[in-house]
């Protein structure tokens, strides 16, 4: 039974569990009534079992289902919810209001300087930014989210205990060490695959009040996500950019078929008006973020490609005679140089997210 199907079965409430062995269709119907009259012989108790127990195992895992305090109300708009939700992490990142950002997974550096900009303002605003835990953009917003300060939620196309993509290991335990919460609906252990992605993207359009897509060309996954959002009476908002940038593309298309053109945060804000929140008092930015141990907010932005001293500023945050303070830092430290057209990576330095 796919997700739509299920939704309208599940408003049906029928009893349990005769009113369900009536409707299900006969397979599904045949192996419930198997566990039900004898679980010792069903091939679903095992599985169940090892559900529970992953569940029963460590604090701070949990299966969302609709009835659950913690169930996001947002997704019974949606015609195709996901019959439950498995989670990794705080469940209070899920009461601020949230904002999915999407983008290119190949960015421009202009991309990811906006992409971070638009994540740490939103964090500053007390929204919660959502994503996908995706290379690129989406790491980008959620990375500087969680810097910031603020909540993040990434939604995975497989188990919540699986890190996909690898590369963002570190930013998928920071995002749980700094409240904020990976959810799914593939049960844990459940390997990532092609079709999975496209499926968790109405779950991230679906959890947020609106959908900013920052970098996309004219075909790419974030324009599925913004075409889900449309559906979804959901605001979608798209970044400007060069008519010769081929990641830009996607965006001014957008914006011609009615998307709001956005500038800044508030552009959104003002669409989204009656759900905004007054700004709390919190630490500076800096104070939030995560140690050098636990990886350098600064280092992380540089690669084998100079990055300009001003882009470093709007990526991390950080004040300038800060940056420039923590770059002779890491030079002294041989982790870092400068290079005509701005700041490099040296080999054998901490990679970046």
């Amino acid at each position: 039974m796919g997700a739509a199907r299920l939704a309208e079965f599940i408003a049906a409430a029928p009893d349990w569990p005769a009113g369900w062995l009536a409707r299900l269709p006969r397979q599904a119907a045949t192996a419930l009534r198997l566990w039900l009259d004898h679980p010792a012989r069903s091939p679903l108790t095992q599985a169940i079992e090892a559900d529970l127990a992953w569940l029963a195992a460590a604090p701070g895992r949990h299966l969302l289902h609709r009835g659950h305090p913690a169930w996001p109300a947002l997704l019974d708009q949606i015609a195709d919810p996901p019959p439950l939700l498995w989670g990794l992490g705080d469940l209070a990142a899920l009461e601020p209001p949230g904002l999915a950002i999407v983008g290119s997974r190949r960015p421009t550096r202009d991309g990811l300087t906006n992409a971070a900009a638009f994540g740490r303002e939103l964090a500053s605003r007390d929204w919660c930014v959502i994503s996908g835990l995706a290379l690129g953009v989406d790491g980008a917003a959620q990375q500087a989210a969680i810097e910031a300060g603020g909540r993040s939620v990434a939604v995975l196309g497989c188990g919540v205990d699986v890190i996909y993509p690898p590369r963002h290991a570190k930013l998928y335990h920071q995002l749980i060490e700094h409240g904020g919460l990976i959810l799914s609906e593939y049960s844990p252990g459940t390997r990532a695959r092609a079709g999975y992605f496209p499926r968790r993207n109405r779950i991230v359009t679906g959890l947020s009040l609106g959908v900013l897509v920052v970098e996309a060309a004219e075909k790419s996954g974030s324009l599925v996500s913004a075409r889900l959002a449309m559906e979804q009476n959901r605001e979608v908002f798209a970044l400007p950019g060069s008519i010769n940038n081929q990641q830009a593309r996607g965006c001014l298309n957008l914006i011609r078929q009615g998307a709001v053109l956005v500038r800044h945060v508030d552009d959104i804000l003002e669409e989204l008006a009656h759900w905004a929140v007054p700004t709390p008092s919190r630490p500076a930015a800096q104070d939030s973020r995560p140690t050098d141990a636990q990886g350098d907010p600064l280092l992380r932005w540089l690669s084998d490609s100079p990055s300009p001293l001003d882009a470093l500023v709007n990526l991390t945050g950080l004040a300038v005679p800060e940056c420039q303070r923590r770059l002779l830092e890491l030079e002294l430290e041989g982790r870092a140089a400068q290079a005509p057209g701005g700041w490099v990576r040296l080999p054998g330095s901490a990679q970046a997210c």
